[in-house]
């Protein structure tokens, strides 16, 4: 794509975008629904990066988008809806640390420039095979703990960079921060994550590769089969 062609793209999703915030001005319910649907789980995943609260998260993005659309006056488009909306859902979370007397302040921690590669794990859809889908769900919650284990300023960049797929300078605004910044932050922050999950899979692995339940049973009767025995 060349960069003429990407302003044209640009500039026609921030048309269709005003569009969609005029339409959701006027309590247009279809606006209004796809704009909570776009953003559901970037909104979602940031607040439970501060929070590490399932329960918590949920309140803060139906708090997010009350205070959004009775205050849609108030978005200027200067930056897209989405970061908008990610500010306020950050902002009101990090509002309930400080509740909690738990103060986060994401630009405290020192940076690093330690590179690694987070293990990659399979997400084959592990439908109706009871065993891979109870060790990918002990797999998920590793993981997930680990991700909880980061510090603040590591998580939440993290969360951005690798789970939501923005981008640096996307991230960078959402954050405050620099643009390099959230290069090593991010490099730093896969270099834990790794530490971490490998500390913790090991017990996990032990019941890797499982063959019992179905998965056992059908070898055996295809075997019975074969030659013949039983039914």
């Amino acid at each position: 794509m060349t960069a003429m062609q990407r302003t044209a793209t640009s500039e026609a999703a921030g048309i269709a975008e005003a569009e969609l915030v005029e339409r959701a001005r006027a309590r247009d319910e279809a606006a209004l629904r796809a704009i909570m649907q776009a953003n559901n789980r970037r909104l979602y995943r940031l607040a439970r990066g501060i929070l590490r609260n399932d329960s918590e998260a949920e309140d803060v993005v139906q708090e997010t988008y009350v205070r959004a659309f009775t205050h849609l006056d108030g978005f200027r488009g200067e930056s897209g809806l989405s970061t908008w909306l990610s500010r306020i859902a950050i902002n009101e979370a990090l509002g309930r640390v400080r509740s909690r007397k738990v103060h986060v302040e994401l630009g405290a921690l020192p940076e690093a420039t330690l590179e690694a590669q987070i293990i990659q794990f399979p997400v084959s859809s592990a439908a109706g095979d009871p065993e891979k889908s109870m060790a990918q769900r002990e797999i998920q919650r590793v993981v997930e703990h680990a991700i909880d284990e980061l510090p603040d300023v590591f998580r939440m960049v993290f969360i951005a960079r690798v789970m939501e797929g923005m981008n640096v300078e996307e991230t960078a605004e959402l954050l405050g921060v620099k643009s390099e910044t959230v290069k090593t932050r991010l490099h730093r922050a896969r270099a834990m994550l790794r530490e971490n999950v490998e500390k913790k899979i090991g017990p996990v692995v032990m019941d890797a590769f499982p063959f019992a339940g179905q998965r056992c049973e059908r070898l055996t009767e295809i075997v019975l089969k074969r030659l013949g025995v039983g039914a």
